[in-house]
């Protein structure tokens, strides 16, 4: 069977990693036909937007899609490229598990950590519905005459507005699929994130849905906790947790604290799926400053790839894949300068030959 997936080759050391992770794709011998497509702040320059239409109709036509780093602008330029494509097509669970592999630095080798984070993708502050300062007059007004408690008493000239959308909808396909995911994986527990001690109207309304959720699924264990002592319990005892279910935000922060409790975010994929369609990438950025130099960790996009091809149903090949990562990783041989347990040890390899010898072992 041949599968057609988009691989979109991004920017900064994007287009490196997405060359190294294909290879090893094909390496399973899987038989895929790639659309390789370009985003981000190189074909911007050309095309004169980040995100060209031919992407979009692409995923569309594949509905499925590998996708390497691309640069976000902080404060300034265009919006997020994977909010826009997550809100686009509707992209509204971010999957991102979290394992301990033998031969990464972590402060947790005595405790194996294993977790998943269902992220709600599509609503929360990540809406992007914000409004500058300067401009929010009416808003302020608004709320100040809706509300009988708390008012925004700073100035519209000096005061920008986010808003947080989060609905009943919503909380319950993600608190599903959460859920789904552990009865298909013979997960024990999911463990609903939440501020809804203080924010009773959306985190409460969260909280509310994903206790109802929970009801449908007798032989899974449910529990919540309030987002600041779930961190504390992550860094204590991560491995009390299995698959957490949160609002986007919580979602964000949370996944690079369980990538840190891992080993960093260069082991650490991720997944944005929706009814029909899936879009898989590395959860790190697109480092532009290592651009070029056949430098940078591959595994957390070759672990992508992992994830892509258990969504294509080709599990024998998404299995070789990840054990052939882990060896090489527990090896500590041909792996990248960041996963050398020594730091002064000088014999890194780069990210092609790392690619290469993941596939020899395969």
């Amino acid at each position: 069977m041949t599968h057609e997936v988009t691989l979109i080759t991004g920017d900064g050391v994007g287009p490196e990693l997405a060359t190294a992770a294909r290879r090893c794709i094909d390496a399973t011998g899987v038989n895929i036909r790639w659309d390789i497509q370009e985003a981000g702040v190189d074909i911007m320059k050309k095309a004169g937007t980040p995100l060209p239409d031919s992407v979009l109709q692409s995923i569309r036509r594949t509905r499925c899609a590998l996708k390497s780093p691309i640069t976000t602008p902080v404060g300034t330029g265009f919006r997020s490229i994977n909010v826009h494509l997550r809100q686009e097509f509707d992209l509204y669970a971010c999957i991102r598990p979290c394992r301990t592999y033998k031969g990464v630095r972590t402060f947790y080798t005595q405790t194996p950590v294993n977790l998943v984070i269902f992220r709600e993708n599509t609503e929360d502050l990540y809406a992007g519905i914000e409004f500058e300062h300067g401009k929010t007059s009416n808003i302020i007004n608004t709320i100040n005459s809706l509300t009988q408690g708390r008012k925004i008493l700073t100035s519209p000239a000096e005061t920008g507005i986010s808003i947080k959308p989060i609905s009943i909808s919503g909380t319950k396909r993600i608190v599903r699929a959460a859920f789904d995911y552990a009865k298909e994986n013979r997960r024990q527990k999911v463990t609903a994130v939440h501020k809804a001690n203080i924010m009773k109207y959306t985190d409460g309304l969260f909280l509310e849905v994903a206790r109802q959720v929970a009801g449908e699924y007798s032989d899974i264990e449910f529990e919540d906790r309030i987002v600041d002592n779930m961190c504390m319990q992550l860094v204590q005892k991560p491995e009390l947790y299995d698959v957490l279910v949160l609002p986007n935000l919580y979602g964000d922060i949370l996944s690079d604290l369980c990538a840190g409790l891992i080993g960093g975010l260069g082991v650490a994929p991720g997944a944005n799926v929706g009814n029909n369609i899936a879009i898989f990438e590395a959860t790190h950025g697109s480092a532009p400053k290592y651009k070029g130099q056949n430098k940078v960790n591959p595994t957390a996009l070759i672990l992508s790839g992992v994830l892509m091809l258990r969504h294509l149903k080709e599990f024998n090949a998404a299995k070789k894949l990840e054990n052939a990562v882990a060896a090489i990783i527990a090896e500590g041989k041909y792996v990248t300068y960041d996963l050398k347990n020594n730091p002064n040890d000088n014999s890194a390899v780069g990210t092609d030959e790392m690619a290469d010898a993941i596939i020899k072992i395969m």
